[in-house]
């Protein structure tokens, strides 16, 4: 695995004065760590901090959210970006899951703090309490709509929220254990939910029944992902007719994050297994990239990049530190990824740098989220940051 660059957590506040500086390092595997520093000696004419590194690292751009910097000598550059904003007063504890709305309008976010709350995007003032579960809430997402939420408890339940009035419309029980995460079908009509029971179920939102277990694990189901196969693929035939009440499901694969080191992918429709991958320690959570290349996150620190149609070995496995991974995004032409050290990075098929999203320090990033070329993440110290990307 290619060299680490990491930043001082808050350089953007310590580069804020003349003579201000912050930590660089530069990790390789099997190799010393060289360590370093940026000083800012002054301010261009232009009104950008003149910013200088230390022997072995080179500063390239420098605006007043971001930082490029390289280390010739392993041949690799990071763009360093510090929050365009963040919100701190929308919870007060640890907030585990948070989304975006389509529009870009509204974020939904939950939180140890017991609380589950909806809120502008622009400056994260609250709009809704959203009220019903028991214990903490573990995961949120809007449907595509961006006028309804879905949540999921350590309850064991699955719940869908109107986010105009805050009223919960639909309650979904059936899981023996804490539910872990969700996925949507197409529009909503369909959704999913796997739990620490080691089920992953599909629902009727209409209806609000269980449409049926698609997969029994005998292990806890961290996270999933449903997305379109391949054509190619064959993903099974359903033992008995589904019903119609099912809608979306056919040609679709659900992939199960699973606590027992293994990736599995199941036919949605058919409930039939596609493929088994083991990883090097239990998976966190799952996403496609296309058709046919999914990500996993592991708790070792893994990211396996697979081929729906052979994953006897993954066409690459990222590593940037040993920390969990911990969420995973489709992001342009690559991913988003954040770990449980606090680090959240962008690779981009085109960029020859990683995009590094600092300021949470050594505190789990526990999800991420995006609208156009913003991106929200929340962490453990309670707090949600929003960056803004320039034209990548």
């Amino acid at each position: 695995m290619a060299a680490t660059l990491r930043i001082q957590s808050d350089w953007s506040w310590a580069l804020r004065r003349d003579e201000g500086e912050a930590w660089l390092s530069c990790r390789s595997p099997g190799k010393p760590t060289l360590y370093g520093s940026v000083t800012r000696r002054g301010l261009s004419t232009e009104g950008v901090p003149d910013i200088a590194a230390s022997e072995g690292f080179v500063v390239g751009e420098v605006t007043k959210k971001s930082i490029l910097i390289s280390c010739p000598h392993e041949n690799v550059s990071t763009k360093f970006l510090a929050p365009y904003t963040t919100f701190g007063r929308i919870h007060q504890k640890s907030i585990t899951c948070l989304d975006i709305s389509s529009g870009g309008g509204l974020g939904v976010s939950t939180s140890t703090d017991g609380t589950m709350k909806i809120w502008q995007a622009a400056n994260g003032e609250i709009r809704r309490l959203l009220e019903g579960h028991v214990y903490d809430v573990n995961c949120c997402r809007f449907f595509p709509s961006g006028l309804v939420v879905l949540s999921g408890g350590m309850d064991a339940q699955l719940k869908i929220w109107s986010a105009e009035d805050a009223s919960c419309v639909v309650t979904f029980k059936g899981h023996k254990g804490g539910i872990l995460d969700t996925a949507i079908v197409d529009r909503g009509r369909n959704v999913l939910s796997c739990s620490r029971d080691g089920t992953a179920r599909l629902w009727d939102c209409g209806k609000s029944a269980c449409l049926g277990v698609i997969a029994d694990c005998g292990s806890p189901v961290n996270g999933i992902a449903v997305g379109t196969a391949e054509s190619s693929l064959n993903l099974g035939t359903p033992e008995t007719a589904p019903s119609e009440r099912e809608i979306g499901t056919e040609g679709k694969i659900l992939l199960l994050a699973r606590e027992d080191k293994k990736l599995q992918g199941v036919g949605l429709q058919s409930r039939q297994p596609v493929f088994l991958f083991m990883g090097s320690d239990a998976f966190n959570c799952c996403t496609f990239l296309s058709s046919t290349y999914i990500l996993a996150g592991t708790q070792d620190g893994n990211i396996y990049q697979l081929d729906v149609r052979n994953t006897n070995a993954p066409i690459q496995v990222i590593h940037r530190s040993g920390a969990p991974v911990l969420s995973l995004l489709p992001y342009r032409d690559g991913f988003i990824a954040s770990q449980g050290d606090g680090t959240c990075f962008i690779i981009q098929q085109d960029l020859d740098y990683v995009l590094d999203l600092t300021e949470a320090d050594c505190d789990p990033v526990y999800k991420v989220a995006s609208w156009e070329k913003q991106i929200y993440t929340c962490c453990r110290d309670g707090i949600v940051r929003r960056y803004q990307l320039s034209d990548l």
